[in-house]
């Protein structure tokens, strides 16, 4: 293709994927279904205005990326409710523990004790533990598909980088299979450190052995997203399958 073809071409497919972007944003089953046929149609001429690729390696959040999220507020209100316990009580202990229950500092026992178990219950902590699990699920528009196209084409490390307890990452990580398209694990639980503290960030980047323009963060928070990017990592904010897809399209990752 001569100079000036690619100087007519390039605006052109740029502004056809500016509208793509925002179908993808939109989320919807007609919106997805067209921005994949327009994707397709492009084919060979997004590498007109696609970079080569500029990456080592590609990260995603597991909570409200993946999977609804282990532990937060609505989990927590689910349960609580199921079990008939105050929510206001629960909600006054919770937060010191539970920062400690993310760090790995403490056990899940150790926070159930301080948050339920402080008085007499006619549950188990393991009743209490069954429930907490069944209220992890995948989303309905998630990410998992688009991990395990990443993690099939051989071509970077793929791995999570998450706020979780270790009880609930390995059951979360082993009951929907996401470990088995894993390299790497980058859980706070075993990190000793949460997001978006930018400490884990950069932790995340040595244990990889990459810089940070070099890494993809996937998060669906945007505190968490703008701390990646203050590290210099390229950050996106997961909104749904089709957004996902779309902006790793024009990265050249999928």
């Amino acid at each position: 293709m001569s100079d000036a073809e690619n100087e007519s071409t390039t605006p052109a497919l740029k502004a056809e994927l500016d509208r793509l972007r925002a179908l993808a944003t939109e989320g919807s089953e007609e919106a997805m279904k067209s921005v994949t046929q327009w994707l397709r149609k492009l084919g060979p001429k997004l590498a007109e205005v696609l970079p080569s690729s500029q990456f080592d390696a590609v990260l995603f959040d597991v909570g409200g990326v993946l999977l609804t999220n282990g532990w937060d507020h609505k989990e927590r209100a689910a349960v609580l409710a199921q079990f008939g316990l105050d929510k206001a009580a629960f909600e006054a202990r919770h937060p010191e523990p539970y920062d400690a229950l993310e760090r790995d500092t403490i056990s899940m026992l150790d926070y159930l004790n301080a948050t339920v178990f402080y008085e007499p219950r006619t549950f188990t902590p393991d009743d209490f533990i069954a429930a907490m699990k069944l209220v992890s699920t995948p989303l309905p528009s998630n990410g998992i598909e688009v991990l395990s196209e990443i993690a099939a084409s051989n071509r970077w490390m793929v791995g999570v980088l998450n706020n979780e307890s270790r009880l609930l990452h390995e059951y979360r990580m082993e009951k929907y299979n996401i470990e088995q398209h894993l390299d790497v694990q980058l859980s706070s639980c075993y990190l000793a450190l949460r997001k978006p503290e930018p400490a884990i960030y950069r932790r995340a980047l040595d244990i990889l052995g990459v810089p940070g323009p070099r890494a993809i963060f996937i998060d669906d928070r945007k505190e968490n997203t703008d701390a990646a990017a203050s590290v210099g990592m390229h950050a996106i904010q997961f909104q749904n399958e089709a957004q996902l897809r779309f902006e790793l399209q024009q990265l050249g990752i999928l």
